[in-house]
């Protein structure tokens, strides 16, 4: 365990510049766009967090915290690798991949706090298939190309006391399509405080804070910074954990209460020791529906996993009304 001089030294000045991030972006922001070149990045990153409706920044043994709340990965066990792929509408496909070690298993050897830190990679794609070319009168003109996303992540994660960990990740993204294309640098980063005796975590994170490098013309385009604050328990006498998480908090909202509005509930039910099933909601997914486009179930999701001494596997379904549903698959594999 660090001692108190420790967390002094190494975390007094990354929380206060993480609580002053989100102080600005919840009270001071107003660029930054929900939708456009980089929405990807709000995608959910695994089966297991889509079927909780993304409410996953409290989450602490999953290395797909990476993309949530990089805190998490600290208190991931080691050496994780999970793979998640899901199909949108026509040839679009997506995925995930991710994997976690800690530093001391790649070899560094030091008596620094800084050595005892967690480590993880990964990677969100999107692959949107293959286009015709065509003139402005609707002819053949030349061979297909094709498009797609990509953001690559690189995060470290440490512990401030036994229980308080801290977490930040850079990432380069890219977006191509045909012989053009845009880039941009983020990070994201994130706090997971956990109360043992009260099966509680509580989770702050900023994502996807950054500035885009490479444009298209000159055209700017922001990212979709968000802060997200939420709350995970673990029931007691029954098998189930809640997930409770206040997303999009840095979004520009007419009315200050507006933002308690963009809320994601989910929760995980354990039968014996192989099993979840798994329920959640997204109210701002729900929002975004206009009424008249029959939103039916849209933010409502749901899936199963289950748990393997070596591996696990996961699906989930995502209700997005009258577009249809999403299918994700994830796998994970204890190396």
């Amino acid at each position: 365990m660090l001692n108190t001089r420790i967390f002094s030294r190494n975390g007094e000045k990354f929380v206060l510049v993480l609580l002053a991030v989100c102080f600005w972006g919840c009270f001071g922001s107003s660029l930054f766009a929900q939708r456009g070149l980089y929405s990807f990045l709000r995608n959910d990153a695994s089966a297991r967090a889509a079927a909780l409706a993304g409410s996953f920044v409290a989450i602490h043994d999953d290395p797909v915290s990476l993309f949530y709340n990089p805190a998490g990965i600290a208190s991931a066990e080691d050496n994780q690798l999970s793979v998640t792929f899901f199909k949108h509408v026509q040839d679009i496909n997506s995925g995930f991949v991710v994997y976690n070690t800690s530093l001391q298993t790649l070899g560094v050897q030091s008596s620094s706090p800084a050595a005892k830190g967690s480590v993880a990679l990964g990677v969100n794609y999107v692959n949107y298939g293959s286009f015709q070319r065509l003139d402005r009168n609707g002819t053949v003109s030349g061979a297909s190309f094709g498009g797609g996303d990509i953001a690559i992540s690189l995060g470290y994660a440490n512990e401030l006391d036994s229980n308080w960990f801290y977490g930040v990740a850079v990432k380069y993204v890219n977006n191509r399509l045909d012989n053009v294309s845009a880039g941009a640098v983020a990070v994201d980063a994130g706090m997971l405080y956990r109360i043992p005796k009260a099966n509680t975590n509580i989770g702050l994170s900023v994502l996807n804070a950054g500035v885009q490098v490479a444009t298209v013309k000159g055209a700017q385009e922001a990212l979709p910074l968000d802060v997200r604050l939420g709350v995970n328990h673990r029931l007691r006498g029954l098998p189930l954990l809640l997930n409770l998480t206040l997303t999009r908090l840095a979004d520009n909202v007419p009315v200050f209460t507006d933002r308690f509005l963009n809320f994601a509930i989910g929760g995980e039910f354990y039968f014996g020791s192989a099993v979840r099933v798994r329920l959640g909601y997204d109210n701002q997914r729900r929002r975004e529906i206009a009424a008249d486009a029959q939103p039916r179930l849209a933010g409502f999701s749901g899936g199963v996993g289950v748990v393997l001494e070596k591996f696990s596997i996961d699906y989930a379904l995502m209700a997005l009304g009258m577009p249809g549903d999403v299918h994700r698959v994830s796998l994970n594999v204890r190396l």
